[in-house]
C-alpha cells in the first residue's frame, strides 16, 4: 500500500469506519506495514517522540555560574582591590572566579550526563504487527500506519483508530479529565470533542481494561498530548527536598559568616590594619566561610549514585528518592518476579479425580504429564481450556505474554496439543479478559459439533461457585459438596506445597456469545504451578534483616502459597489475607502489622491500605507494583518500585525506582547505594563547614592576639577553590562502608547536621584555629614573620588532608579497609600536597600567593601540627565511646 500524506494529523479519523481509516492511512490491520514503508514513514514523520525542553546553550549555562550573589560579592572585591592598586589581588581573584565558574559547569554537566543516560534506558515499548508477524519494538520506531496490540495494564504509545476492542476500557484523565475510565470500540464518532471519540486512543493513556488493535494515526509532537507537551516545554526542574534542606542551611551559614566577618573587621580596625586591607580580607573570608560549592556537589553525588544504581539494574528516575532509600524501614515486595524466578512451570495437575506430576523445566516443551498413559482423551479434555483461554505465545527464545499463561501453553505441548494450531482452527468469537475483581478470564469459540463453547480459567474458589458438573473418572458428573470439598482439599494442598492454583472449566451453550452472563460450566482440571524463589533472595532477606529493614510479601496469590515461599525465604510474621483486611480497622491494622510478614489474596487497593498503616507507624515504606492498579500504591509509597521487565508502563511511570531485572535483591542494593550516598552527604558537609569555621577562627584568633593576618584574601580563596574542587568530587565517589547494612535505618527526621556533627565540625575548626595560629606564634619570632607567615598558610592547608580523614567516617577506624578504597580522594589530597609545594617553592606562585620557601625541618613541623586533628578526633570518639557503655 502507499504511504499516507506528510500532513499533520488526520483530524477526522474517529468518523471514519475502520476499513476506511485504514485505506486513508495506507494499511492492512491484518498483516501490518512492510518493513521498507516503516523506513519510508520514519524518514517522513520522524521519530515517535515529545519534543524535550528547550536546552540554554552551553555558553548561557557557563554563565549562569556567575548568577550568584556570592559570586557578585566576589566581583565587588576584585573591583575594588584594582580601584586601591592591589592588581596581584584583583587578578587571583578574577582567575579563582573562572576556575570556579568552569568546575561548577563541569560538576552539572556531568551530572545532566548521568541523567540523559538514565532516560536512554528508560525506553518504553510496544508490540506491533509488521510484515505480518507480531513483534516488541521501540515506541519511538512507530510511524502512522503502524498496527498496534495492546492489553490491560499497556501505556497507549501513540493516537491510534481502534480496529479491535474486546471489552476495552481506557483512563483519559490525563488527556481529557475524565474522572472514570472510557469503554471504547470500534464504531466511528460524529464530529465529536476529544473526550467523546470512543473510537479512538491516544498517546499516554492507559489501558484499564481488555484487548485492544489500533492503527497508528500520528506519532509525537503531532499526537494529542504533542499539542499539550508544546506548551510545557519549557521550565525549571524543581529542587529536591535535600537540595532545598542543604540551600536553607547555607544561608543561615552566610549569615553566621556575616557576624563573623563583622566581629573580625571590628577587631581588625582596633588593631589599626587599613582599611583597604580590611575590606578586602573581610569579603575573601566571607566568600570561604561559606560553602557556595555544596549545591553543585550535591547533585553530582545524587547523580553520581544514581548512574551506580543504573548499573546495577535500578534506574532512578528523581533524585530526591535517591535520599529516601536509604532510609527505607520496610520493603512491601510482590511475590512473583521479584522474589522468586518468574519461570513459571506447571509442577502438577488435578483432573478426573487423580493427581498427576509434570516434568520439565521452564518453557520448554520437553516433558510429560506421569500417570496419564492411555488417557490421552481425557487430559486433552483438561487441558484445552488451557490452551484456548490463554493469550501467551511461545517463541524461540522464551514467550510473549503472561508467564503463567506461558506455562499452561508448555503444559499443552507435553500432552500432545499444539495450542497455536488449535486457536486457529478454534478461534474466539467473544471474550472475557482477566479481571482482578472477577478473577477469571473467558474466551468463546465456535464448537465443531454446534453451539459455542466457552473456555474459562480463573482462581478455584471463583470457579467452583459458577461450576455445575465436574469430569470425574467416570465422565462428567454433577458437582456435589464432597467433590467440591475434594477439590478445594487438592486446592489446599498445591498451595500448601508452594504451588500457585489456576482452575479450567468449560460449557457448551446453543446461542451465541454472551459476555454479560457465563453459562453453567463445567470443572475440568487444577493446575499447580511452581515459581521458586531467586536463589540471590534468600541472601537479600538476611542482609535486610541485618539493616533493620522488614520484608513483607504483599501477593495476589493463595494464602498458602505465599506463606510456602515465605517459610523458603525466612519471612517472618503472620499471615493475613485481603478478607480479613477488610475486616479491619485502620487502627486495628496499624496496631497488628508490625507482627505480619505476608499479606495473601490482596487486591490493589488493600496495598494503599497497607503503605498508609506503616506510615501511620512511622515507617518510610518501598512498595513494589507492576500492575496497572499497583499506580495507586506506588505513589502513595515513600518510594514506588515498579517491575522493568514484567511490570505495565502505567506502574513505570508511577514509580521512583524501575527495576530492570525484576529482582529483590536489586532493590536491597538500592538501599544500600541509597545509605551510602547519605552518606556521602554527610561526608562533604562536615569536611567543607570545618575548613569553612577554621579560616573565620583562625582569622579572629590572629586578630585577637594581635598577630598578623595568617591568611592572605588570595590564598584564603586557593583553599576556598581546593576545598569545593577535587577533594569534594572525591567524596561524592567513596564507596559504601563495609558495615553499611548492619545498622538499622536513620530517623526521617534526622538533621544532615545533628548535634553530635556540630560538635565535631565546631572542634576540627577549632583544632585548625588553634594549631595555624600557635604555630604563627611560636615561629614569628624565630624565622621571622614571612616564613612564620608561610608555615601558617601550609599548616592550613595541610590540615584538610587529615580533615578529610575524619570527615569520611563518624565513627570506627581512620584508615579502615573502607578508607583505603577510594583511590580517587588519595589521588586528589596528593595532587593538593603537591599544589601546595608549588605555592610555596615556585616563583611565579610566591608572587601570587606571597609565599617564601620552607626548608624539610619546617615543613615537618607543618604536617606535625596538621596532623593533630587526628588525635583530639579519635580521643572524641573515645570518650563518646566510653559514654555509651555507660
Amino acid at each position: 500500500m502507499s504511504a499516507p500524506s506528510t500532513t499533520p494529523a488526520l483530524p477526522d479519523v474517529h468518523q471514519l469506519d475502520v476499513a476506511e481509516a485504514a485505506a486513508r492511512l495506507g494499511v492492512e490491520p491484518a498483516t501490518g506495514l512492510s518493513t521498507r514503508e516503516v523506513t519510508e514513514r520514519a524518514a517522513a514523520f520522524g521519530p515517535n517522540r515529545l519534543a524535550e525542553p528547550a536546552r540554554r546553550p552551553e555558553w548561557l549555562k557557563f554563565l549562569d555560574q556567575f548568577r550568584n550573589w556570592l559570586i557578585g560579592i566576589l566581583l565587588i572585591a576584585a573591583v575594588v582591590a584594582g580601584a586601591i592598586g592591589d592588581i596581584k589581588d584583583a587578578l587571583v581573584i578574577t582567575v579563582v572566579l573562572q576556575i570556579n565558574a568552569v568546575l561548577g559547569y563541569l560538576q552539572e554537566r556531568r551530572a545532566e550526563r548521568s541523567l540523559e543516560a538514565l532516560r536512554r534506558m528508560l525506553v518504553p515499548t510496544a508490540r506491533v504487527r509488521r510484515d505480518g508477524a507480531e513483534r516488541i519494538v521501540e515506541a519511538d520506531t512507530l510511524v502512522p500506519g503502524d498496527v498496534v496490540l495492546l492489553e490491560a495494564g499497556d501505556r497507549v504509545p501513540a493516537d491510534g483508530r481502534l480496529t479491535v476492542a474486546e471489552s476495552v476500557e481506557v483512563a483519559e484523565a490525563a488527556l481529557t479529565g475524565e474522572s472514570q475510565p472510557v469503554a471504547k470500540s470500534t464504531a466511528a464518532t460524529g464530529p465529536v470533542p476529544l473526550a467523546e471519540r470512543t473510537g479512538m486512543l491516544f498517546m499516554n493513556t492507559a489501558v484499564t481494561r481488555g484487548r485492544a488493535e489500533m492503527v497508528v494515526t500520528a506519532t509525537g509532537m503531532r499526537t494529542q498530548l504533542g499539542a499539550i507537551a508544546e506548551a510545557l516545554r519549557t521550565g525549571p526542574e524543581p529542587a529536591s527536598p535535600l537540595q532545598v534542606q542543604l540551600d536553607s542551611l547555607g544561608r543561615r551559614l552566610a549569615l553566621l559568616s556575616g557576624l563573623a566577618v563583622a566581629l573580625y573587621a571590628l577587631v581588625a580596625l582596633v588593631e589599626g590594619e587599613s582599611l583597604a586591607d580590611i575590606a578586602l580580607r573581610a569579603v575573601a573570608l566571607a566568600v570561604a566561610a561559606i560553602p557556595e560549592g555544596l549545591p553543585a556537589v550535591l547533585a553530582l553525588t545524587l547523580a553520581l549514585g544514581v548512574h551506580r544504581m543504573a548499573r546495577r539494574g535500578a534506574i532512578v528516575k528523581r533524585l530526591a528518592s535517591v535520599e529516601s532509600l536509604g532510609a527505607a524501614t520496610v520493603v512491601c515486595s510482590d511475590k512473583t518476579g521479584t522474589l522468586t524466578l518468574n519461570e513459571m512451570t506447571v509442577r502438577a495437575l488435578w483432573t478426573a479425580g487423580r493427581l498427576h506430576e509434570v516434568t520439565g523445566e521452564g518453557y520448554g516443551t520437553r516433558g510429560t504429564v506421569r500417570g496419564a498413559e492411555g488417557r490421552a482423551g481425557r487430559l486433552l479434555d483438561a487441558v484445552l481450556p488451557f490452551a484456548l483461554c490463554n493469550d501467551a505465545r511461545l517463541t524461540g527464545d522464551g514467550y510473549v505474554g503472561d508467564p503463567t499463561e506461558a506455562s499452561l501453553v508448555v503444559l499443552a505441548a507435553k500432552a500432545g496439543m499444539d495450542a497455536d494450531g488449535l486457536r486457529a482452527e478454534l478461534p474466539r468469537t467473544g471474550e472475557l479478559p482477566f479481571d482482578a475483581a472477577t478473577k477469571f478470564m473467558a474466551t468463546f469459540h465456535t464448537d465443531p459439533d454446534g453451539g459455542t463453547r466457552v473456555h474459562v480459567k480463573g482462581a478455584v474458589d471463583v470457579l467452583l461457585e459458577r461450576c455445575a458438573e465436574i469430569l470425574t473418572a467416570d465422565g462428567v458428573r454433577p458437582l456435589d459438596a464432597a467433590q467440591r470439598a475434594g477439590v478445594l482439599a487438592v486446592t489446599a494442598e498445591l498451595g500448601g506445597s508452594g504451588l500457585r492454583v489456576l482452575g479450567a472449566a468449560t460449557a457448551l451453550t446453543d446461542g451465541p456469545p454472551d459476555p454479560t452472563a457465563l453459562p453453567p460450566l463445567t470443572l475440568v482440571s487444577v493446575a499447580g504451578i511452581a515459581d521458586p524463589p531467586r536463589p540471590q533472595a534468600r541472601d537479600a532477606m538476611a542482609l535486610c534483616r541485618s539493616a533493620g529493614v522488614a520484608v513483607k510479601m504483599v501477593t495476589g496469590d493463595h494464602a498458602d502459597t505465599a506463606a510456602a515461599i515465605a517459610r523458603e525465604l525466612d519471612i517472618a510474621g503472620a499471615v493475613v489475607t485481603g478478607a480479613e483486611l477488610d475486616r479491619m480497622t485502620e487502627e486495628e491494622l496499624a496496631a497488628r502489622i508490625d507482627g505480619i510478614g505476608v499479606f495473601a489474596r490482596v487486591a490493589p487497593e488493600h496495598k494503599v491500605v497497607i503503605v498508609r498503616a506503616l506510615s501511620n507507624r512511622g515507617h518510610i515504606v518501598a512498595m513494589t507494583g507492576d500492575g496497572v492498579n499497583d499506580a495507586a500504591a506506588l505513589r502513595a509509597a515513600h518510594i514506588g518500585v515498579a517491575m522493568g521487565r514484567a511490570g505495565t508502563d502505567v506502574a513505570k511511570e508511577a514509580a521512583d525506582v524501575v527495576l530492570t531485572d525484576d529482582d529483590f535483591s536489586t532493590i536491597v542494593r538500592a538501599v544500600r547505594e541509597g545509605r551510602a550516598i547519605y552518606d556521602n552527604i554527610v561526608k562533604f558537609v562536615r569536611f567543607q563547614l570545618a575548613t569553612n569555621i577554621g579560616a573565620i577562627l583562625t582569622l579572629l584568633g590572629a586578630s585577637l592576639a594581635g598577630l598578623p593576618a595568617p591568611l592572605t584574601a588570595a590564598q584564603l580563596l586557593w583553599i576556598n577553590i581546593i576545598m569545593d574542587g577535587p577533594p569534594a568530587m572525591a567524596l561524592a565517589v567513596d564507596p559504601a562502608r563495609d558495615d553499611v547494612m548492619r545498622h538499622p535505618p536513620r530517623d526521617p527526621a534526622e538533621r544532615i547536621l545533628d548535634a553530635r556533627r556540630l560538635m565535631a565540625i565546631t572542634r576540627a575548626g577549632a583544632v585548625m584555629a588553634l594549631g595555624t595560629v600557635g604555630l604563627l606564634a611560636l615561629a614569628r619570632d624565630r624565622v621571622g614573620t614571612d616564613t612564620a607567615l608561610t608555615m601558617a598558610f601550609t599548616t592550613f592547608v595541610l590540615f584538610q588532608l587529615f580533615n578529610s580523614l575524619c570527615a569520611r567516617a563518624d565513627d570506627g577506624p581512620l584508615l579502615g579497609r573502607h578508607q583505603l578504597r577510594n583511590r580517587t580522594l588519595w589521588l586528589c589530597l596528593a595532587g593538593m600536597l603537591a599544589i601546595q609545594v608549588v605555592a610555596v617553592h615556585v616563583a611565579w606562585a610566591r608572587t601570587v600567593f606571597g609565599t617564601v620557601p620552607l626548608d624539610a625541618g619546617q615543613w615537618a613541623l607543618c604536617l606535625a601540627t596538621a596532623a593533630t586533628v587526628v588525635p583530639v578526633e579519635l580521643a572524641a570518639r573515645a570518650v563518646r565511646r566510653l559514654v555509651r557503655r555507660g
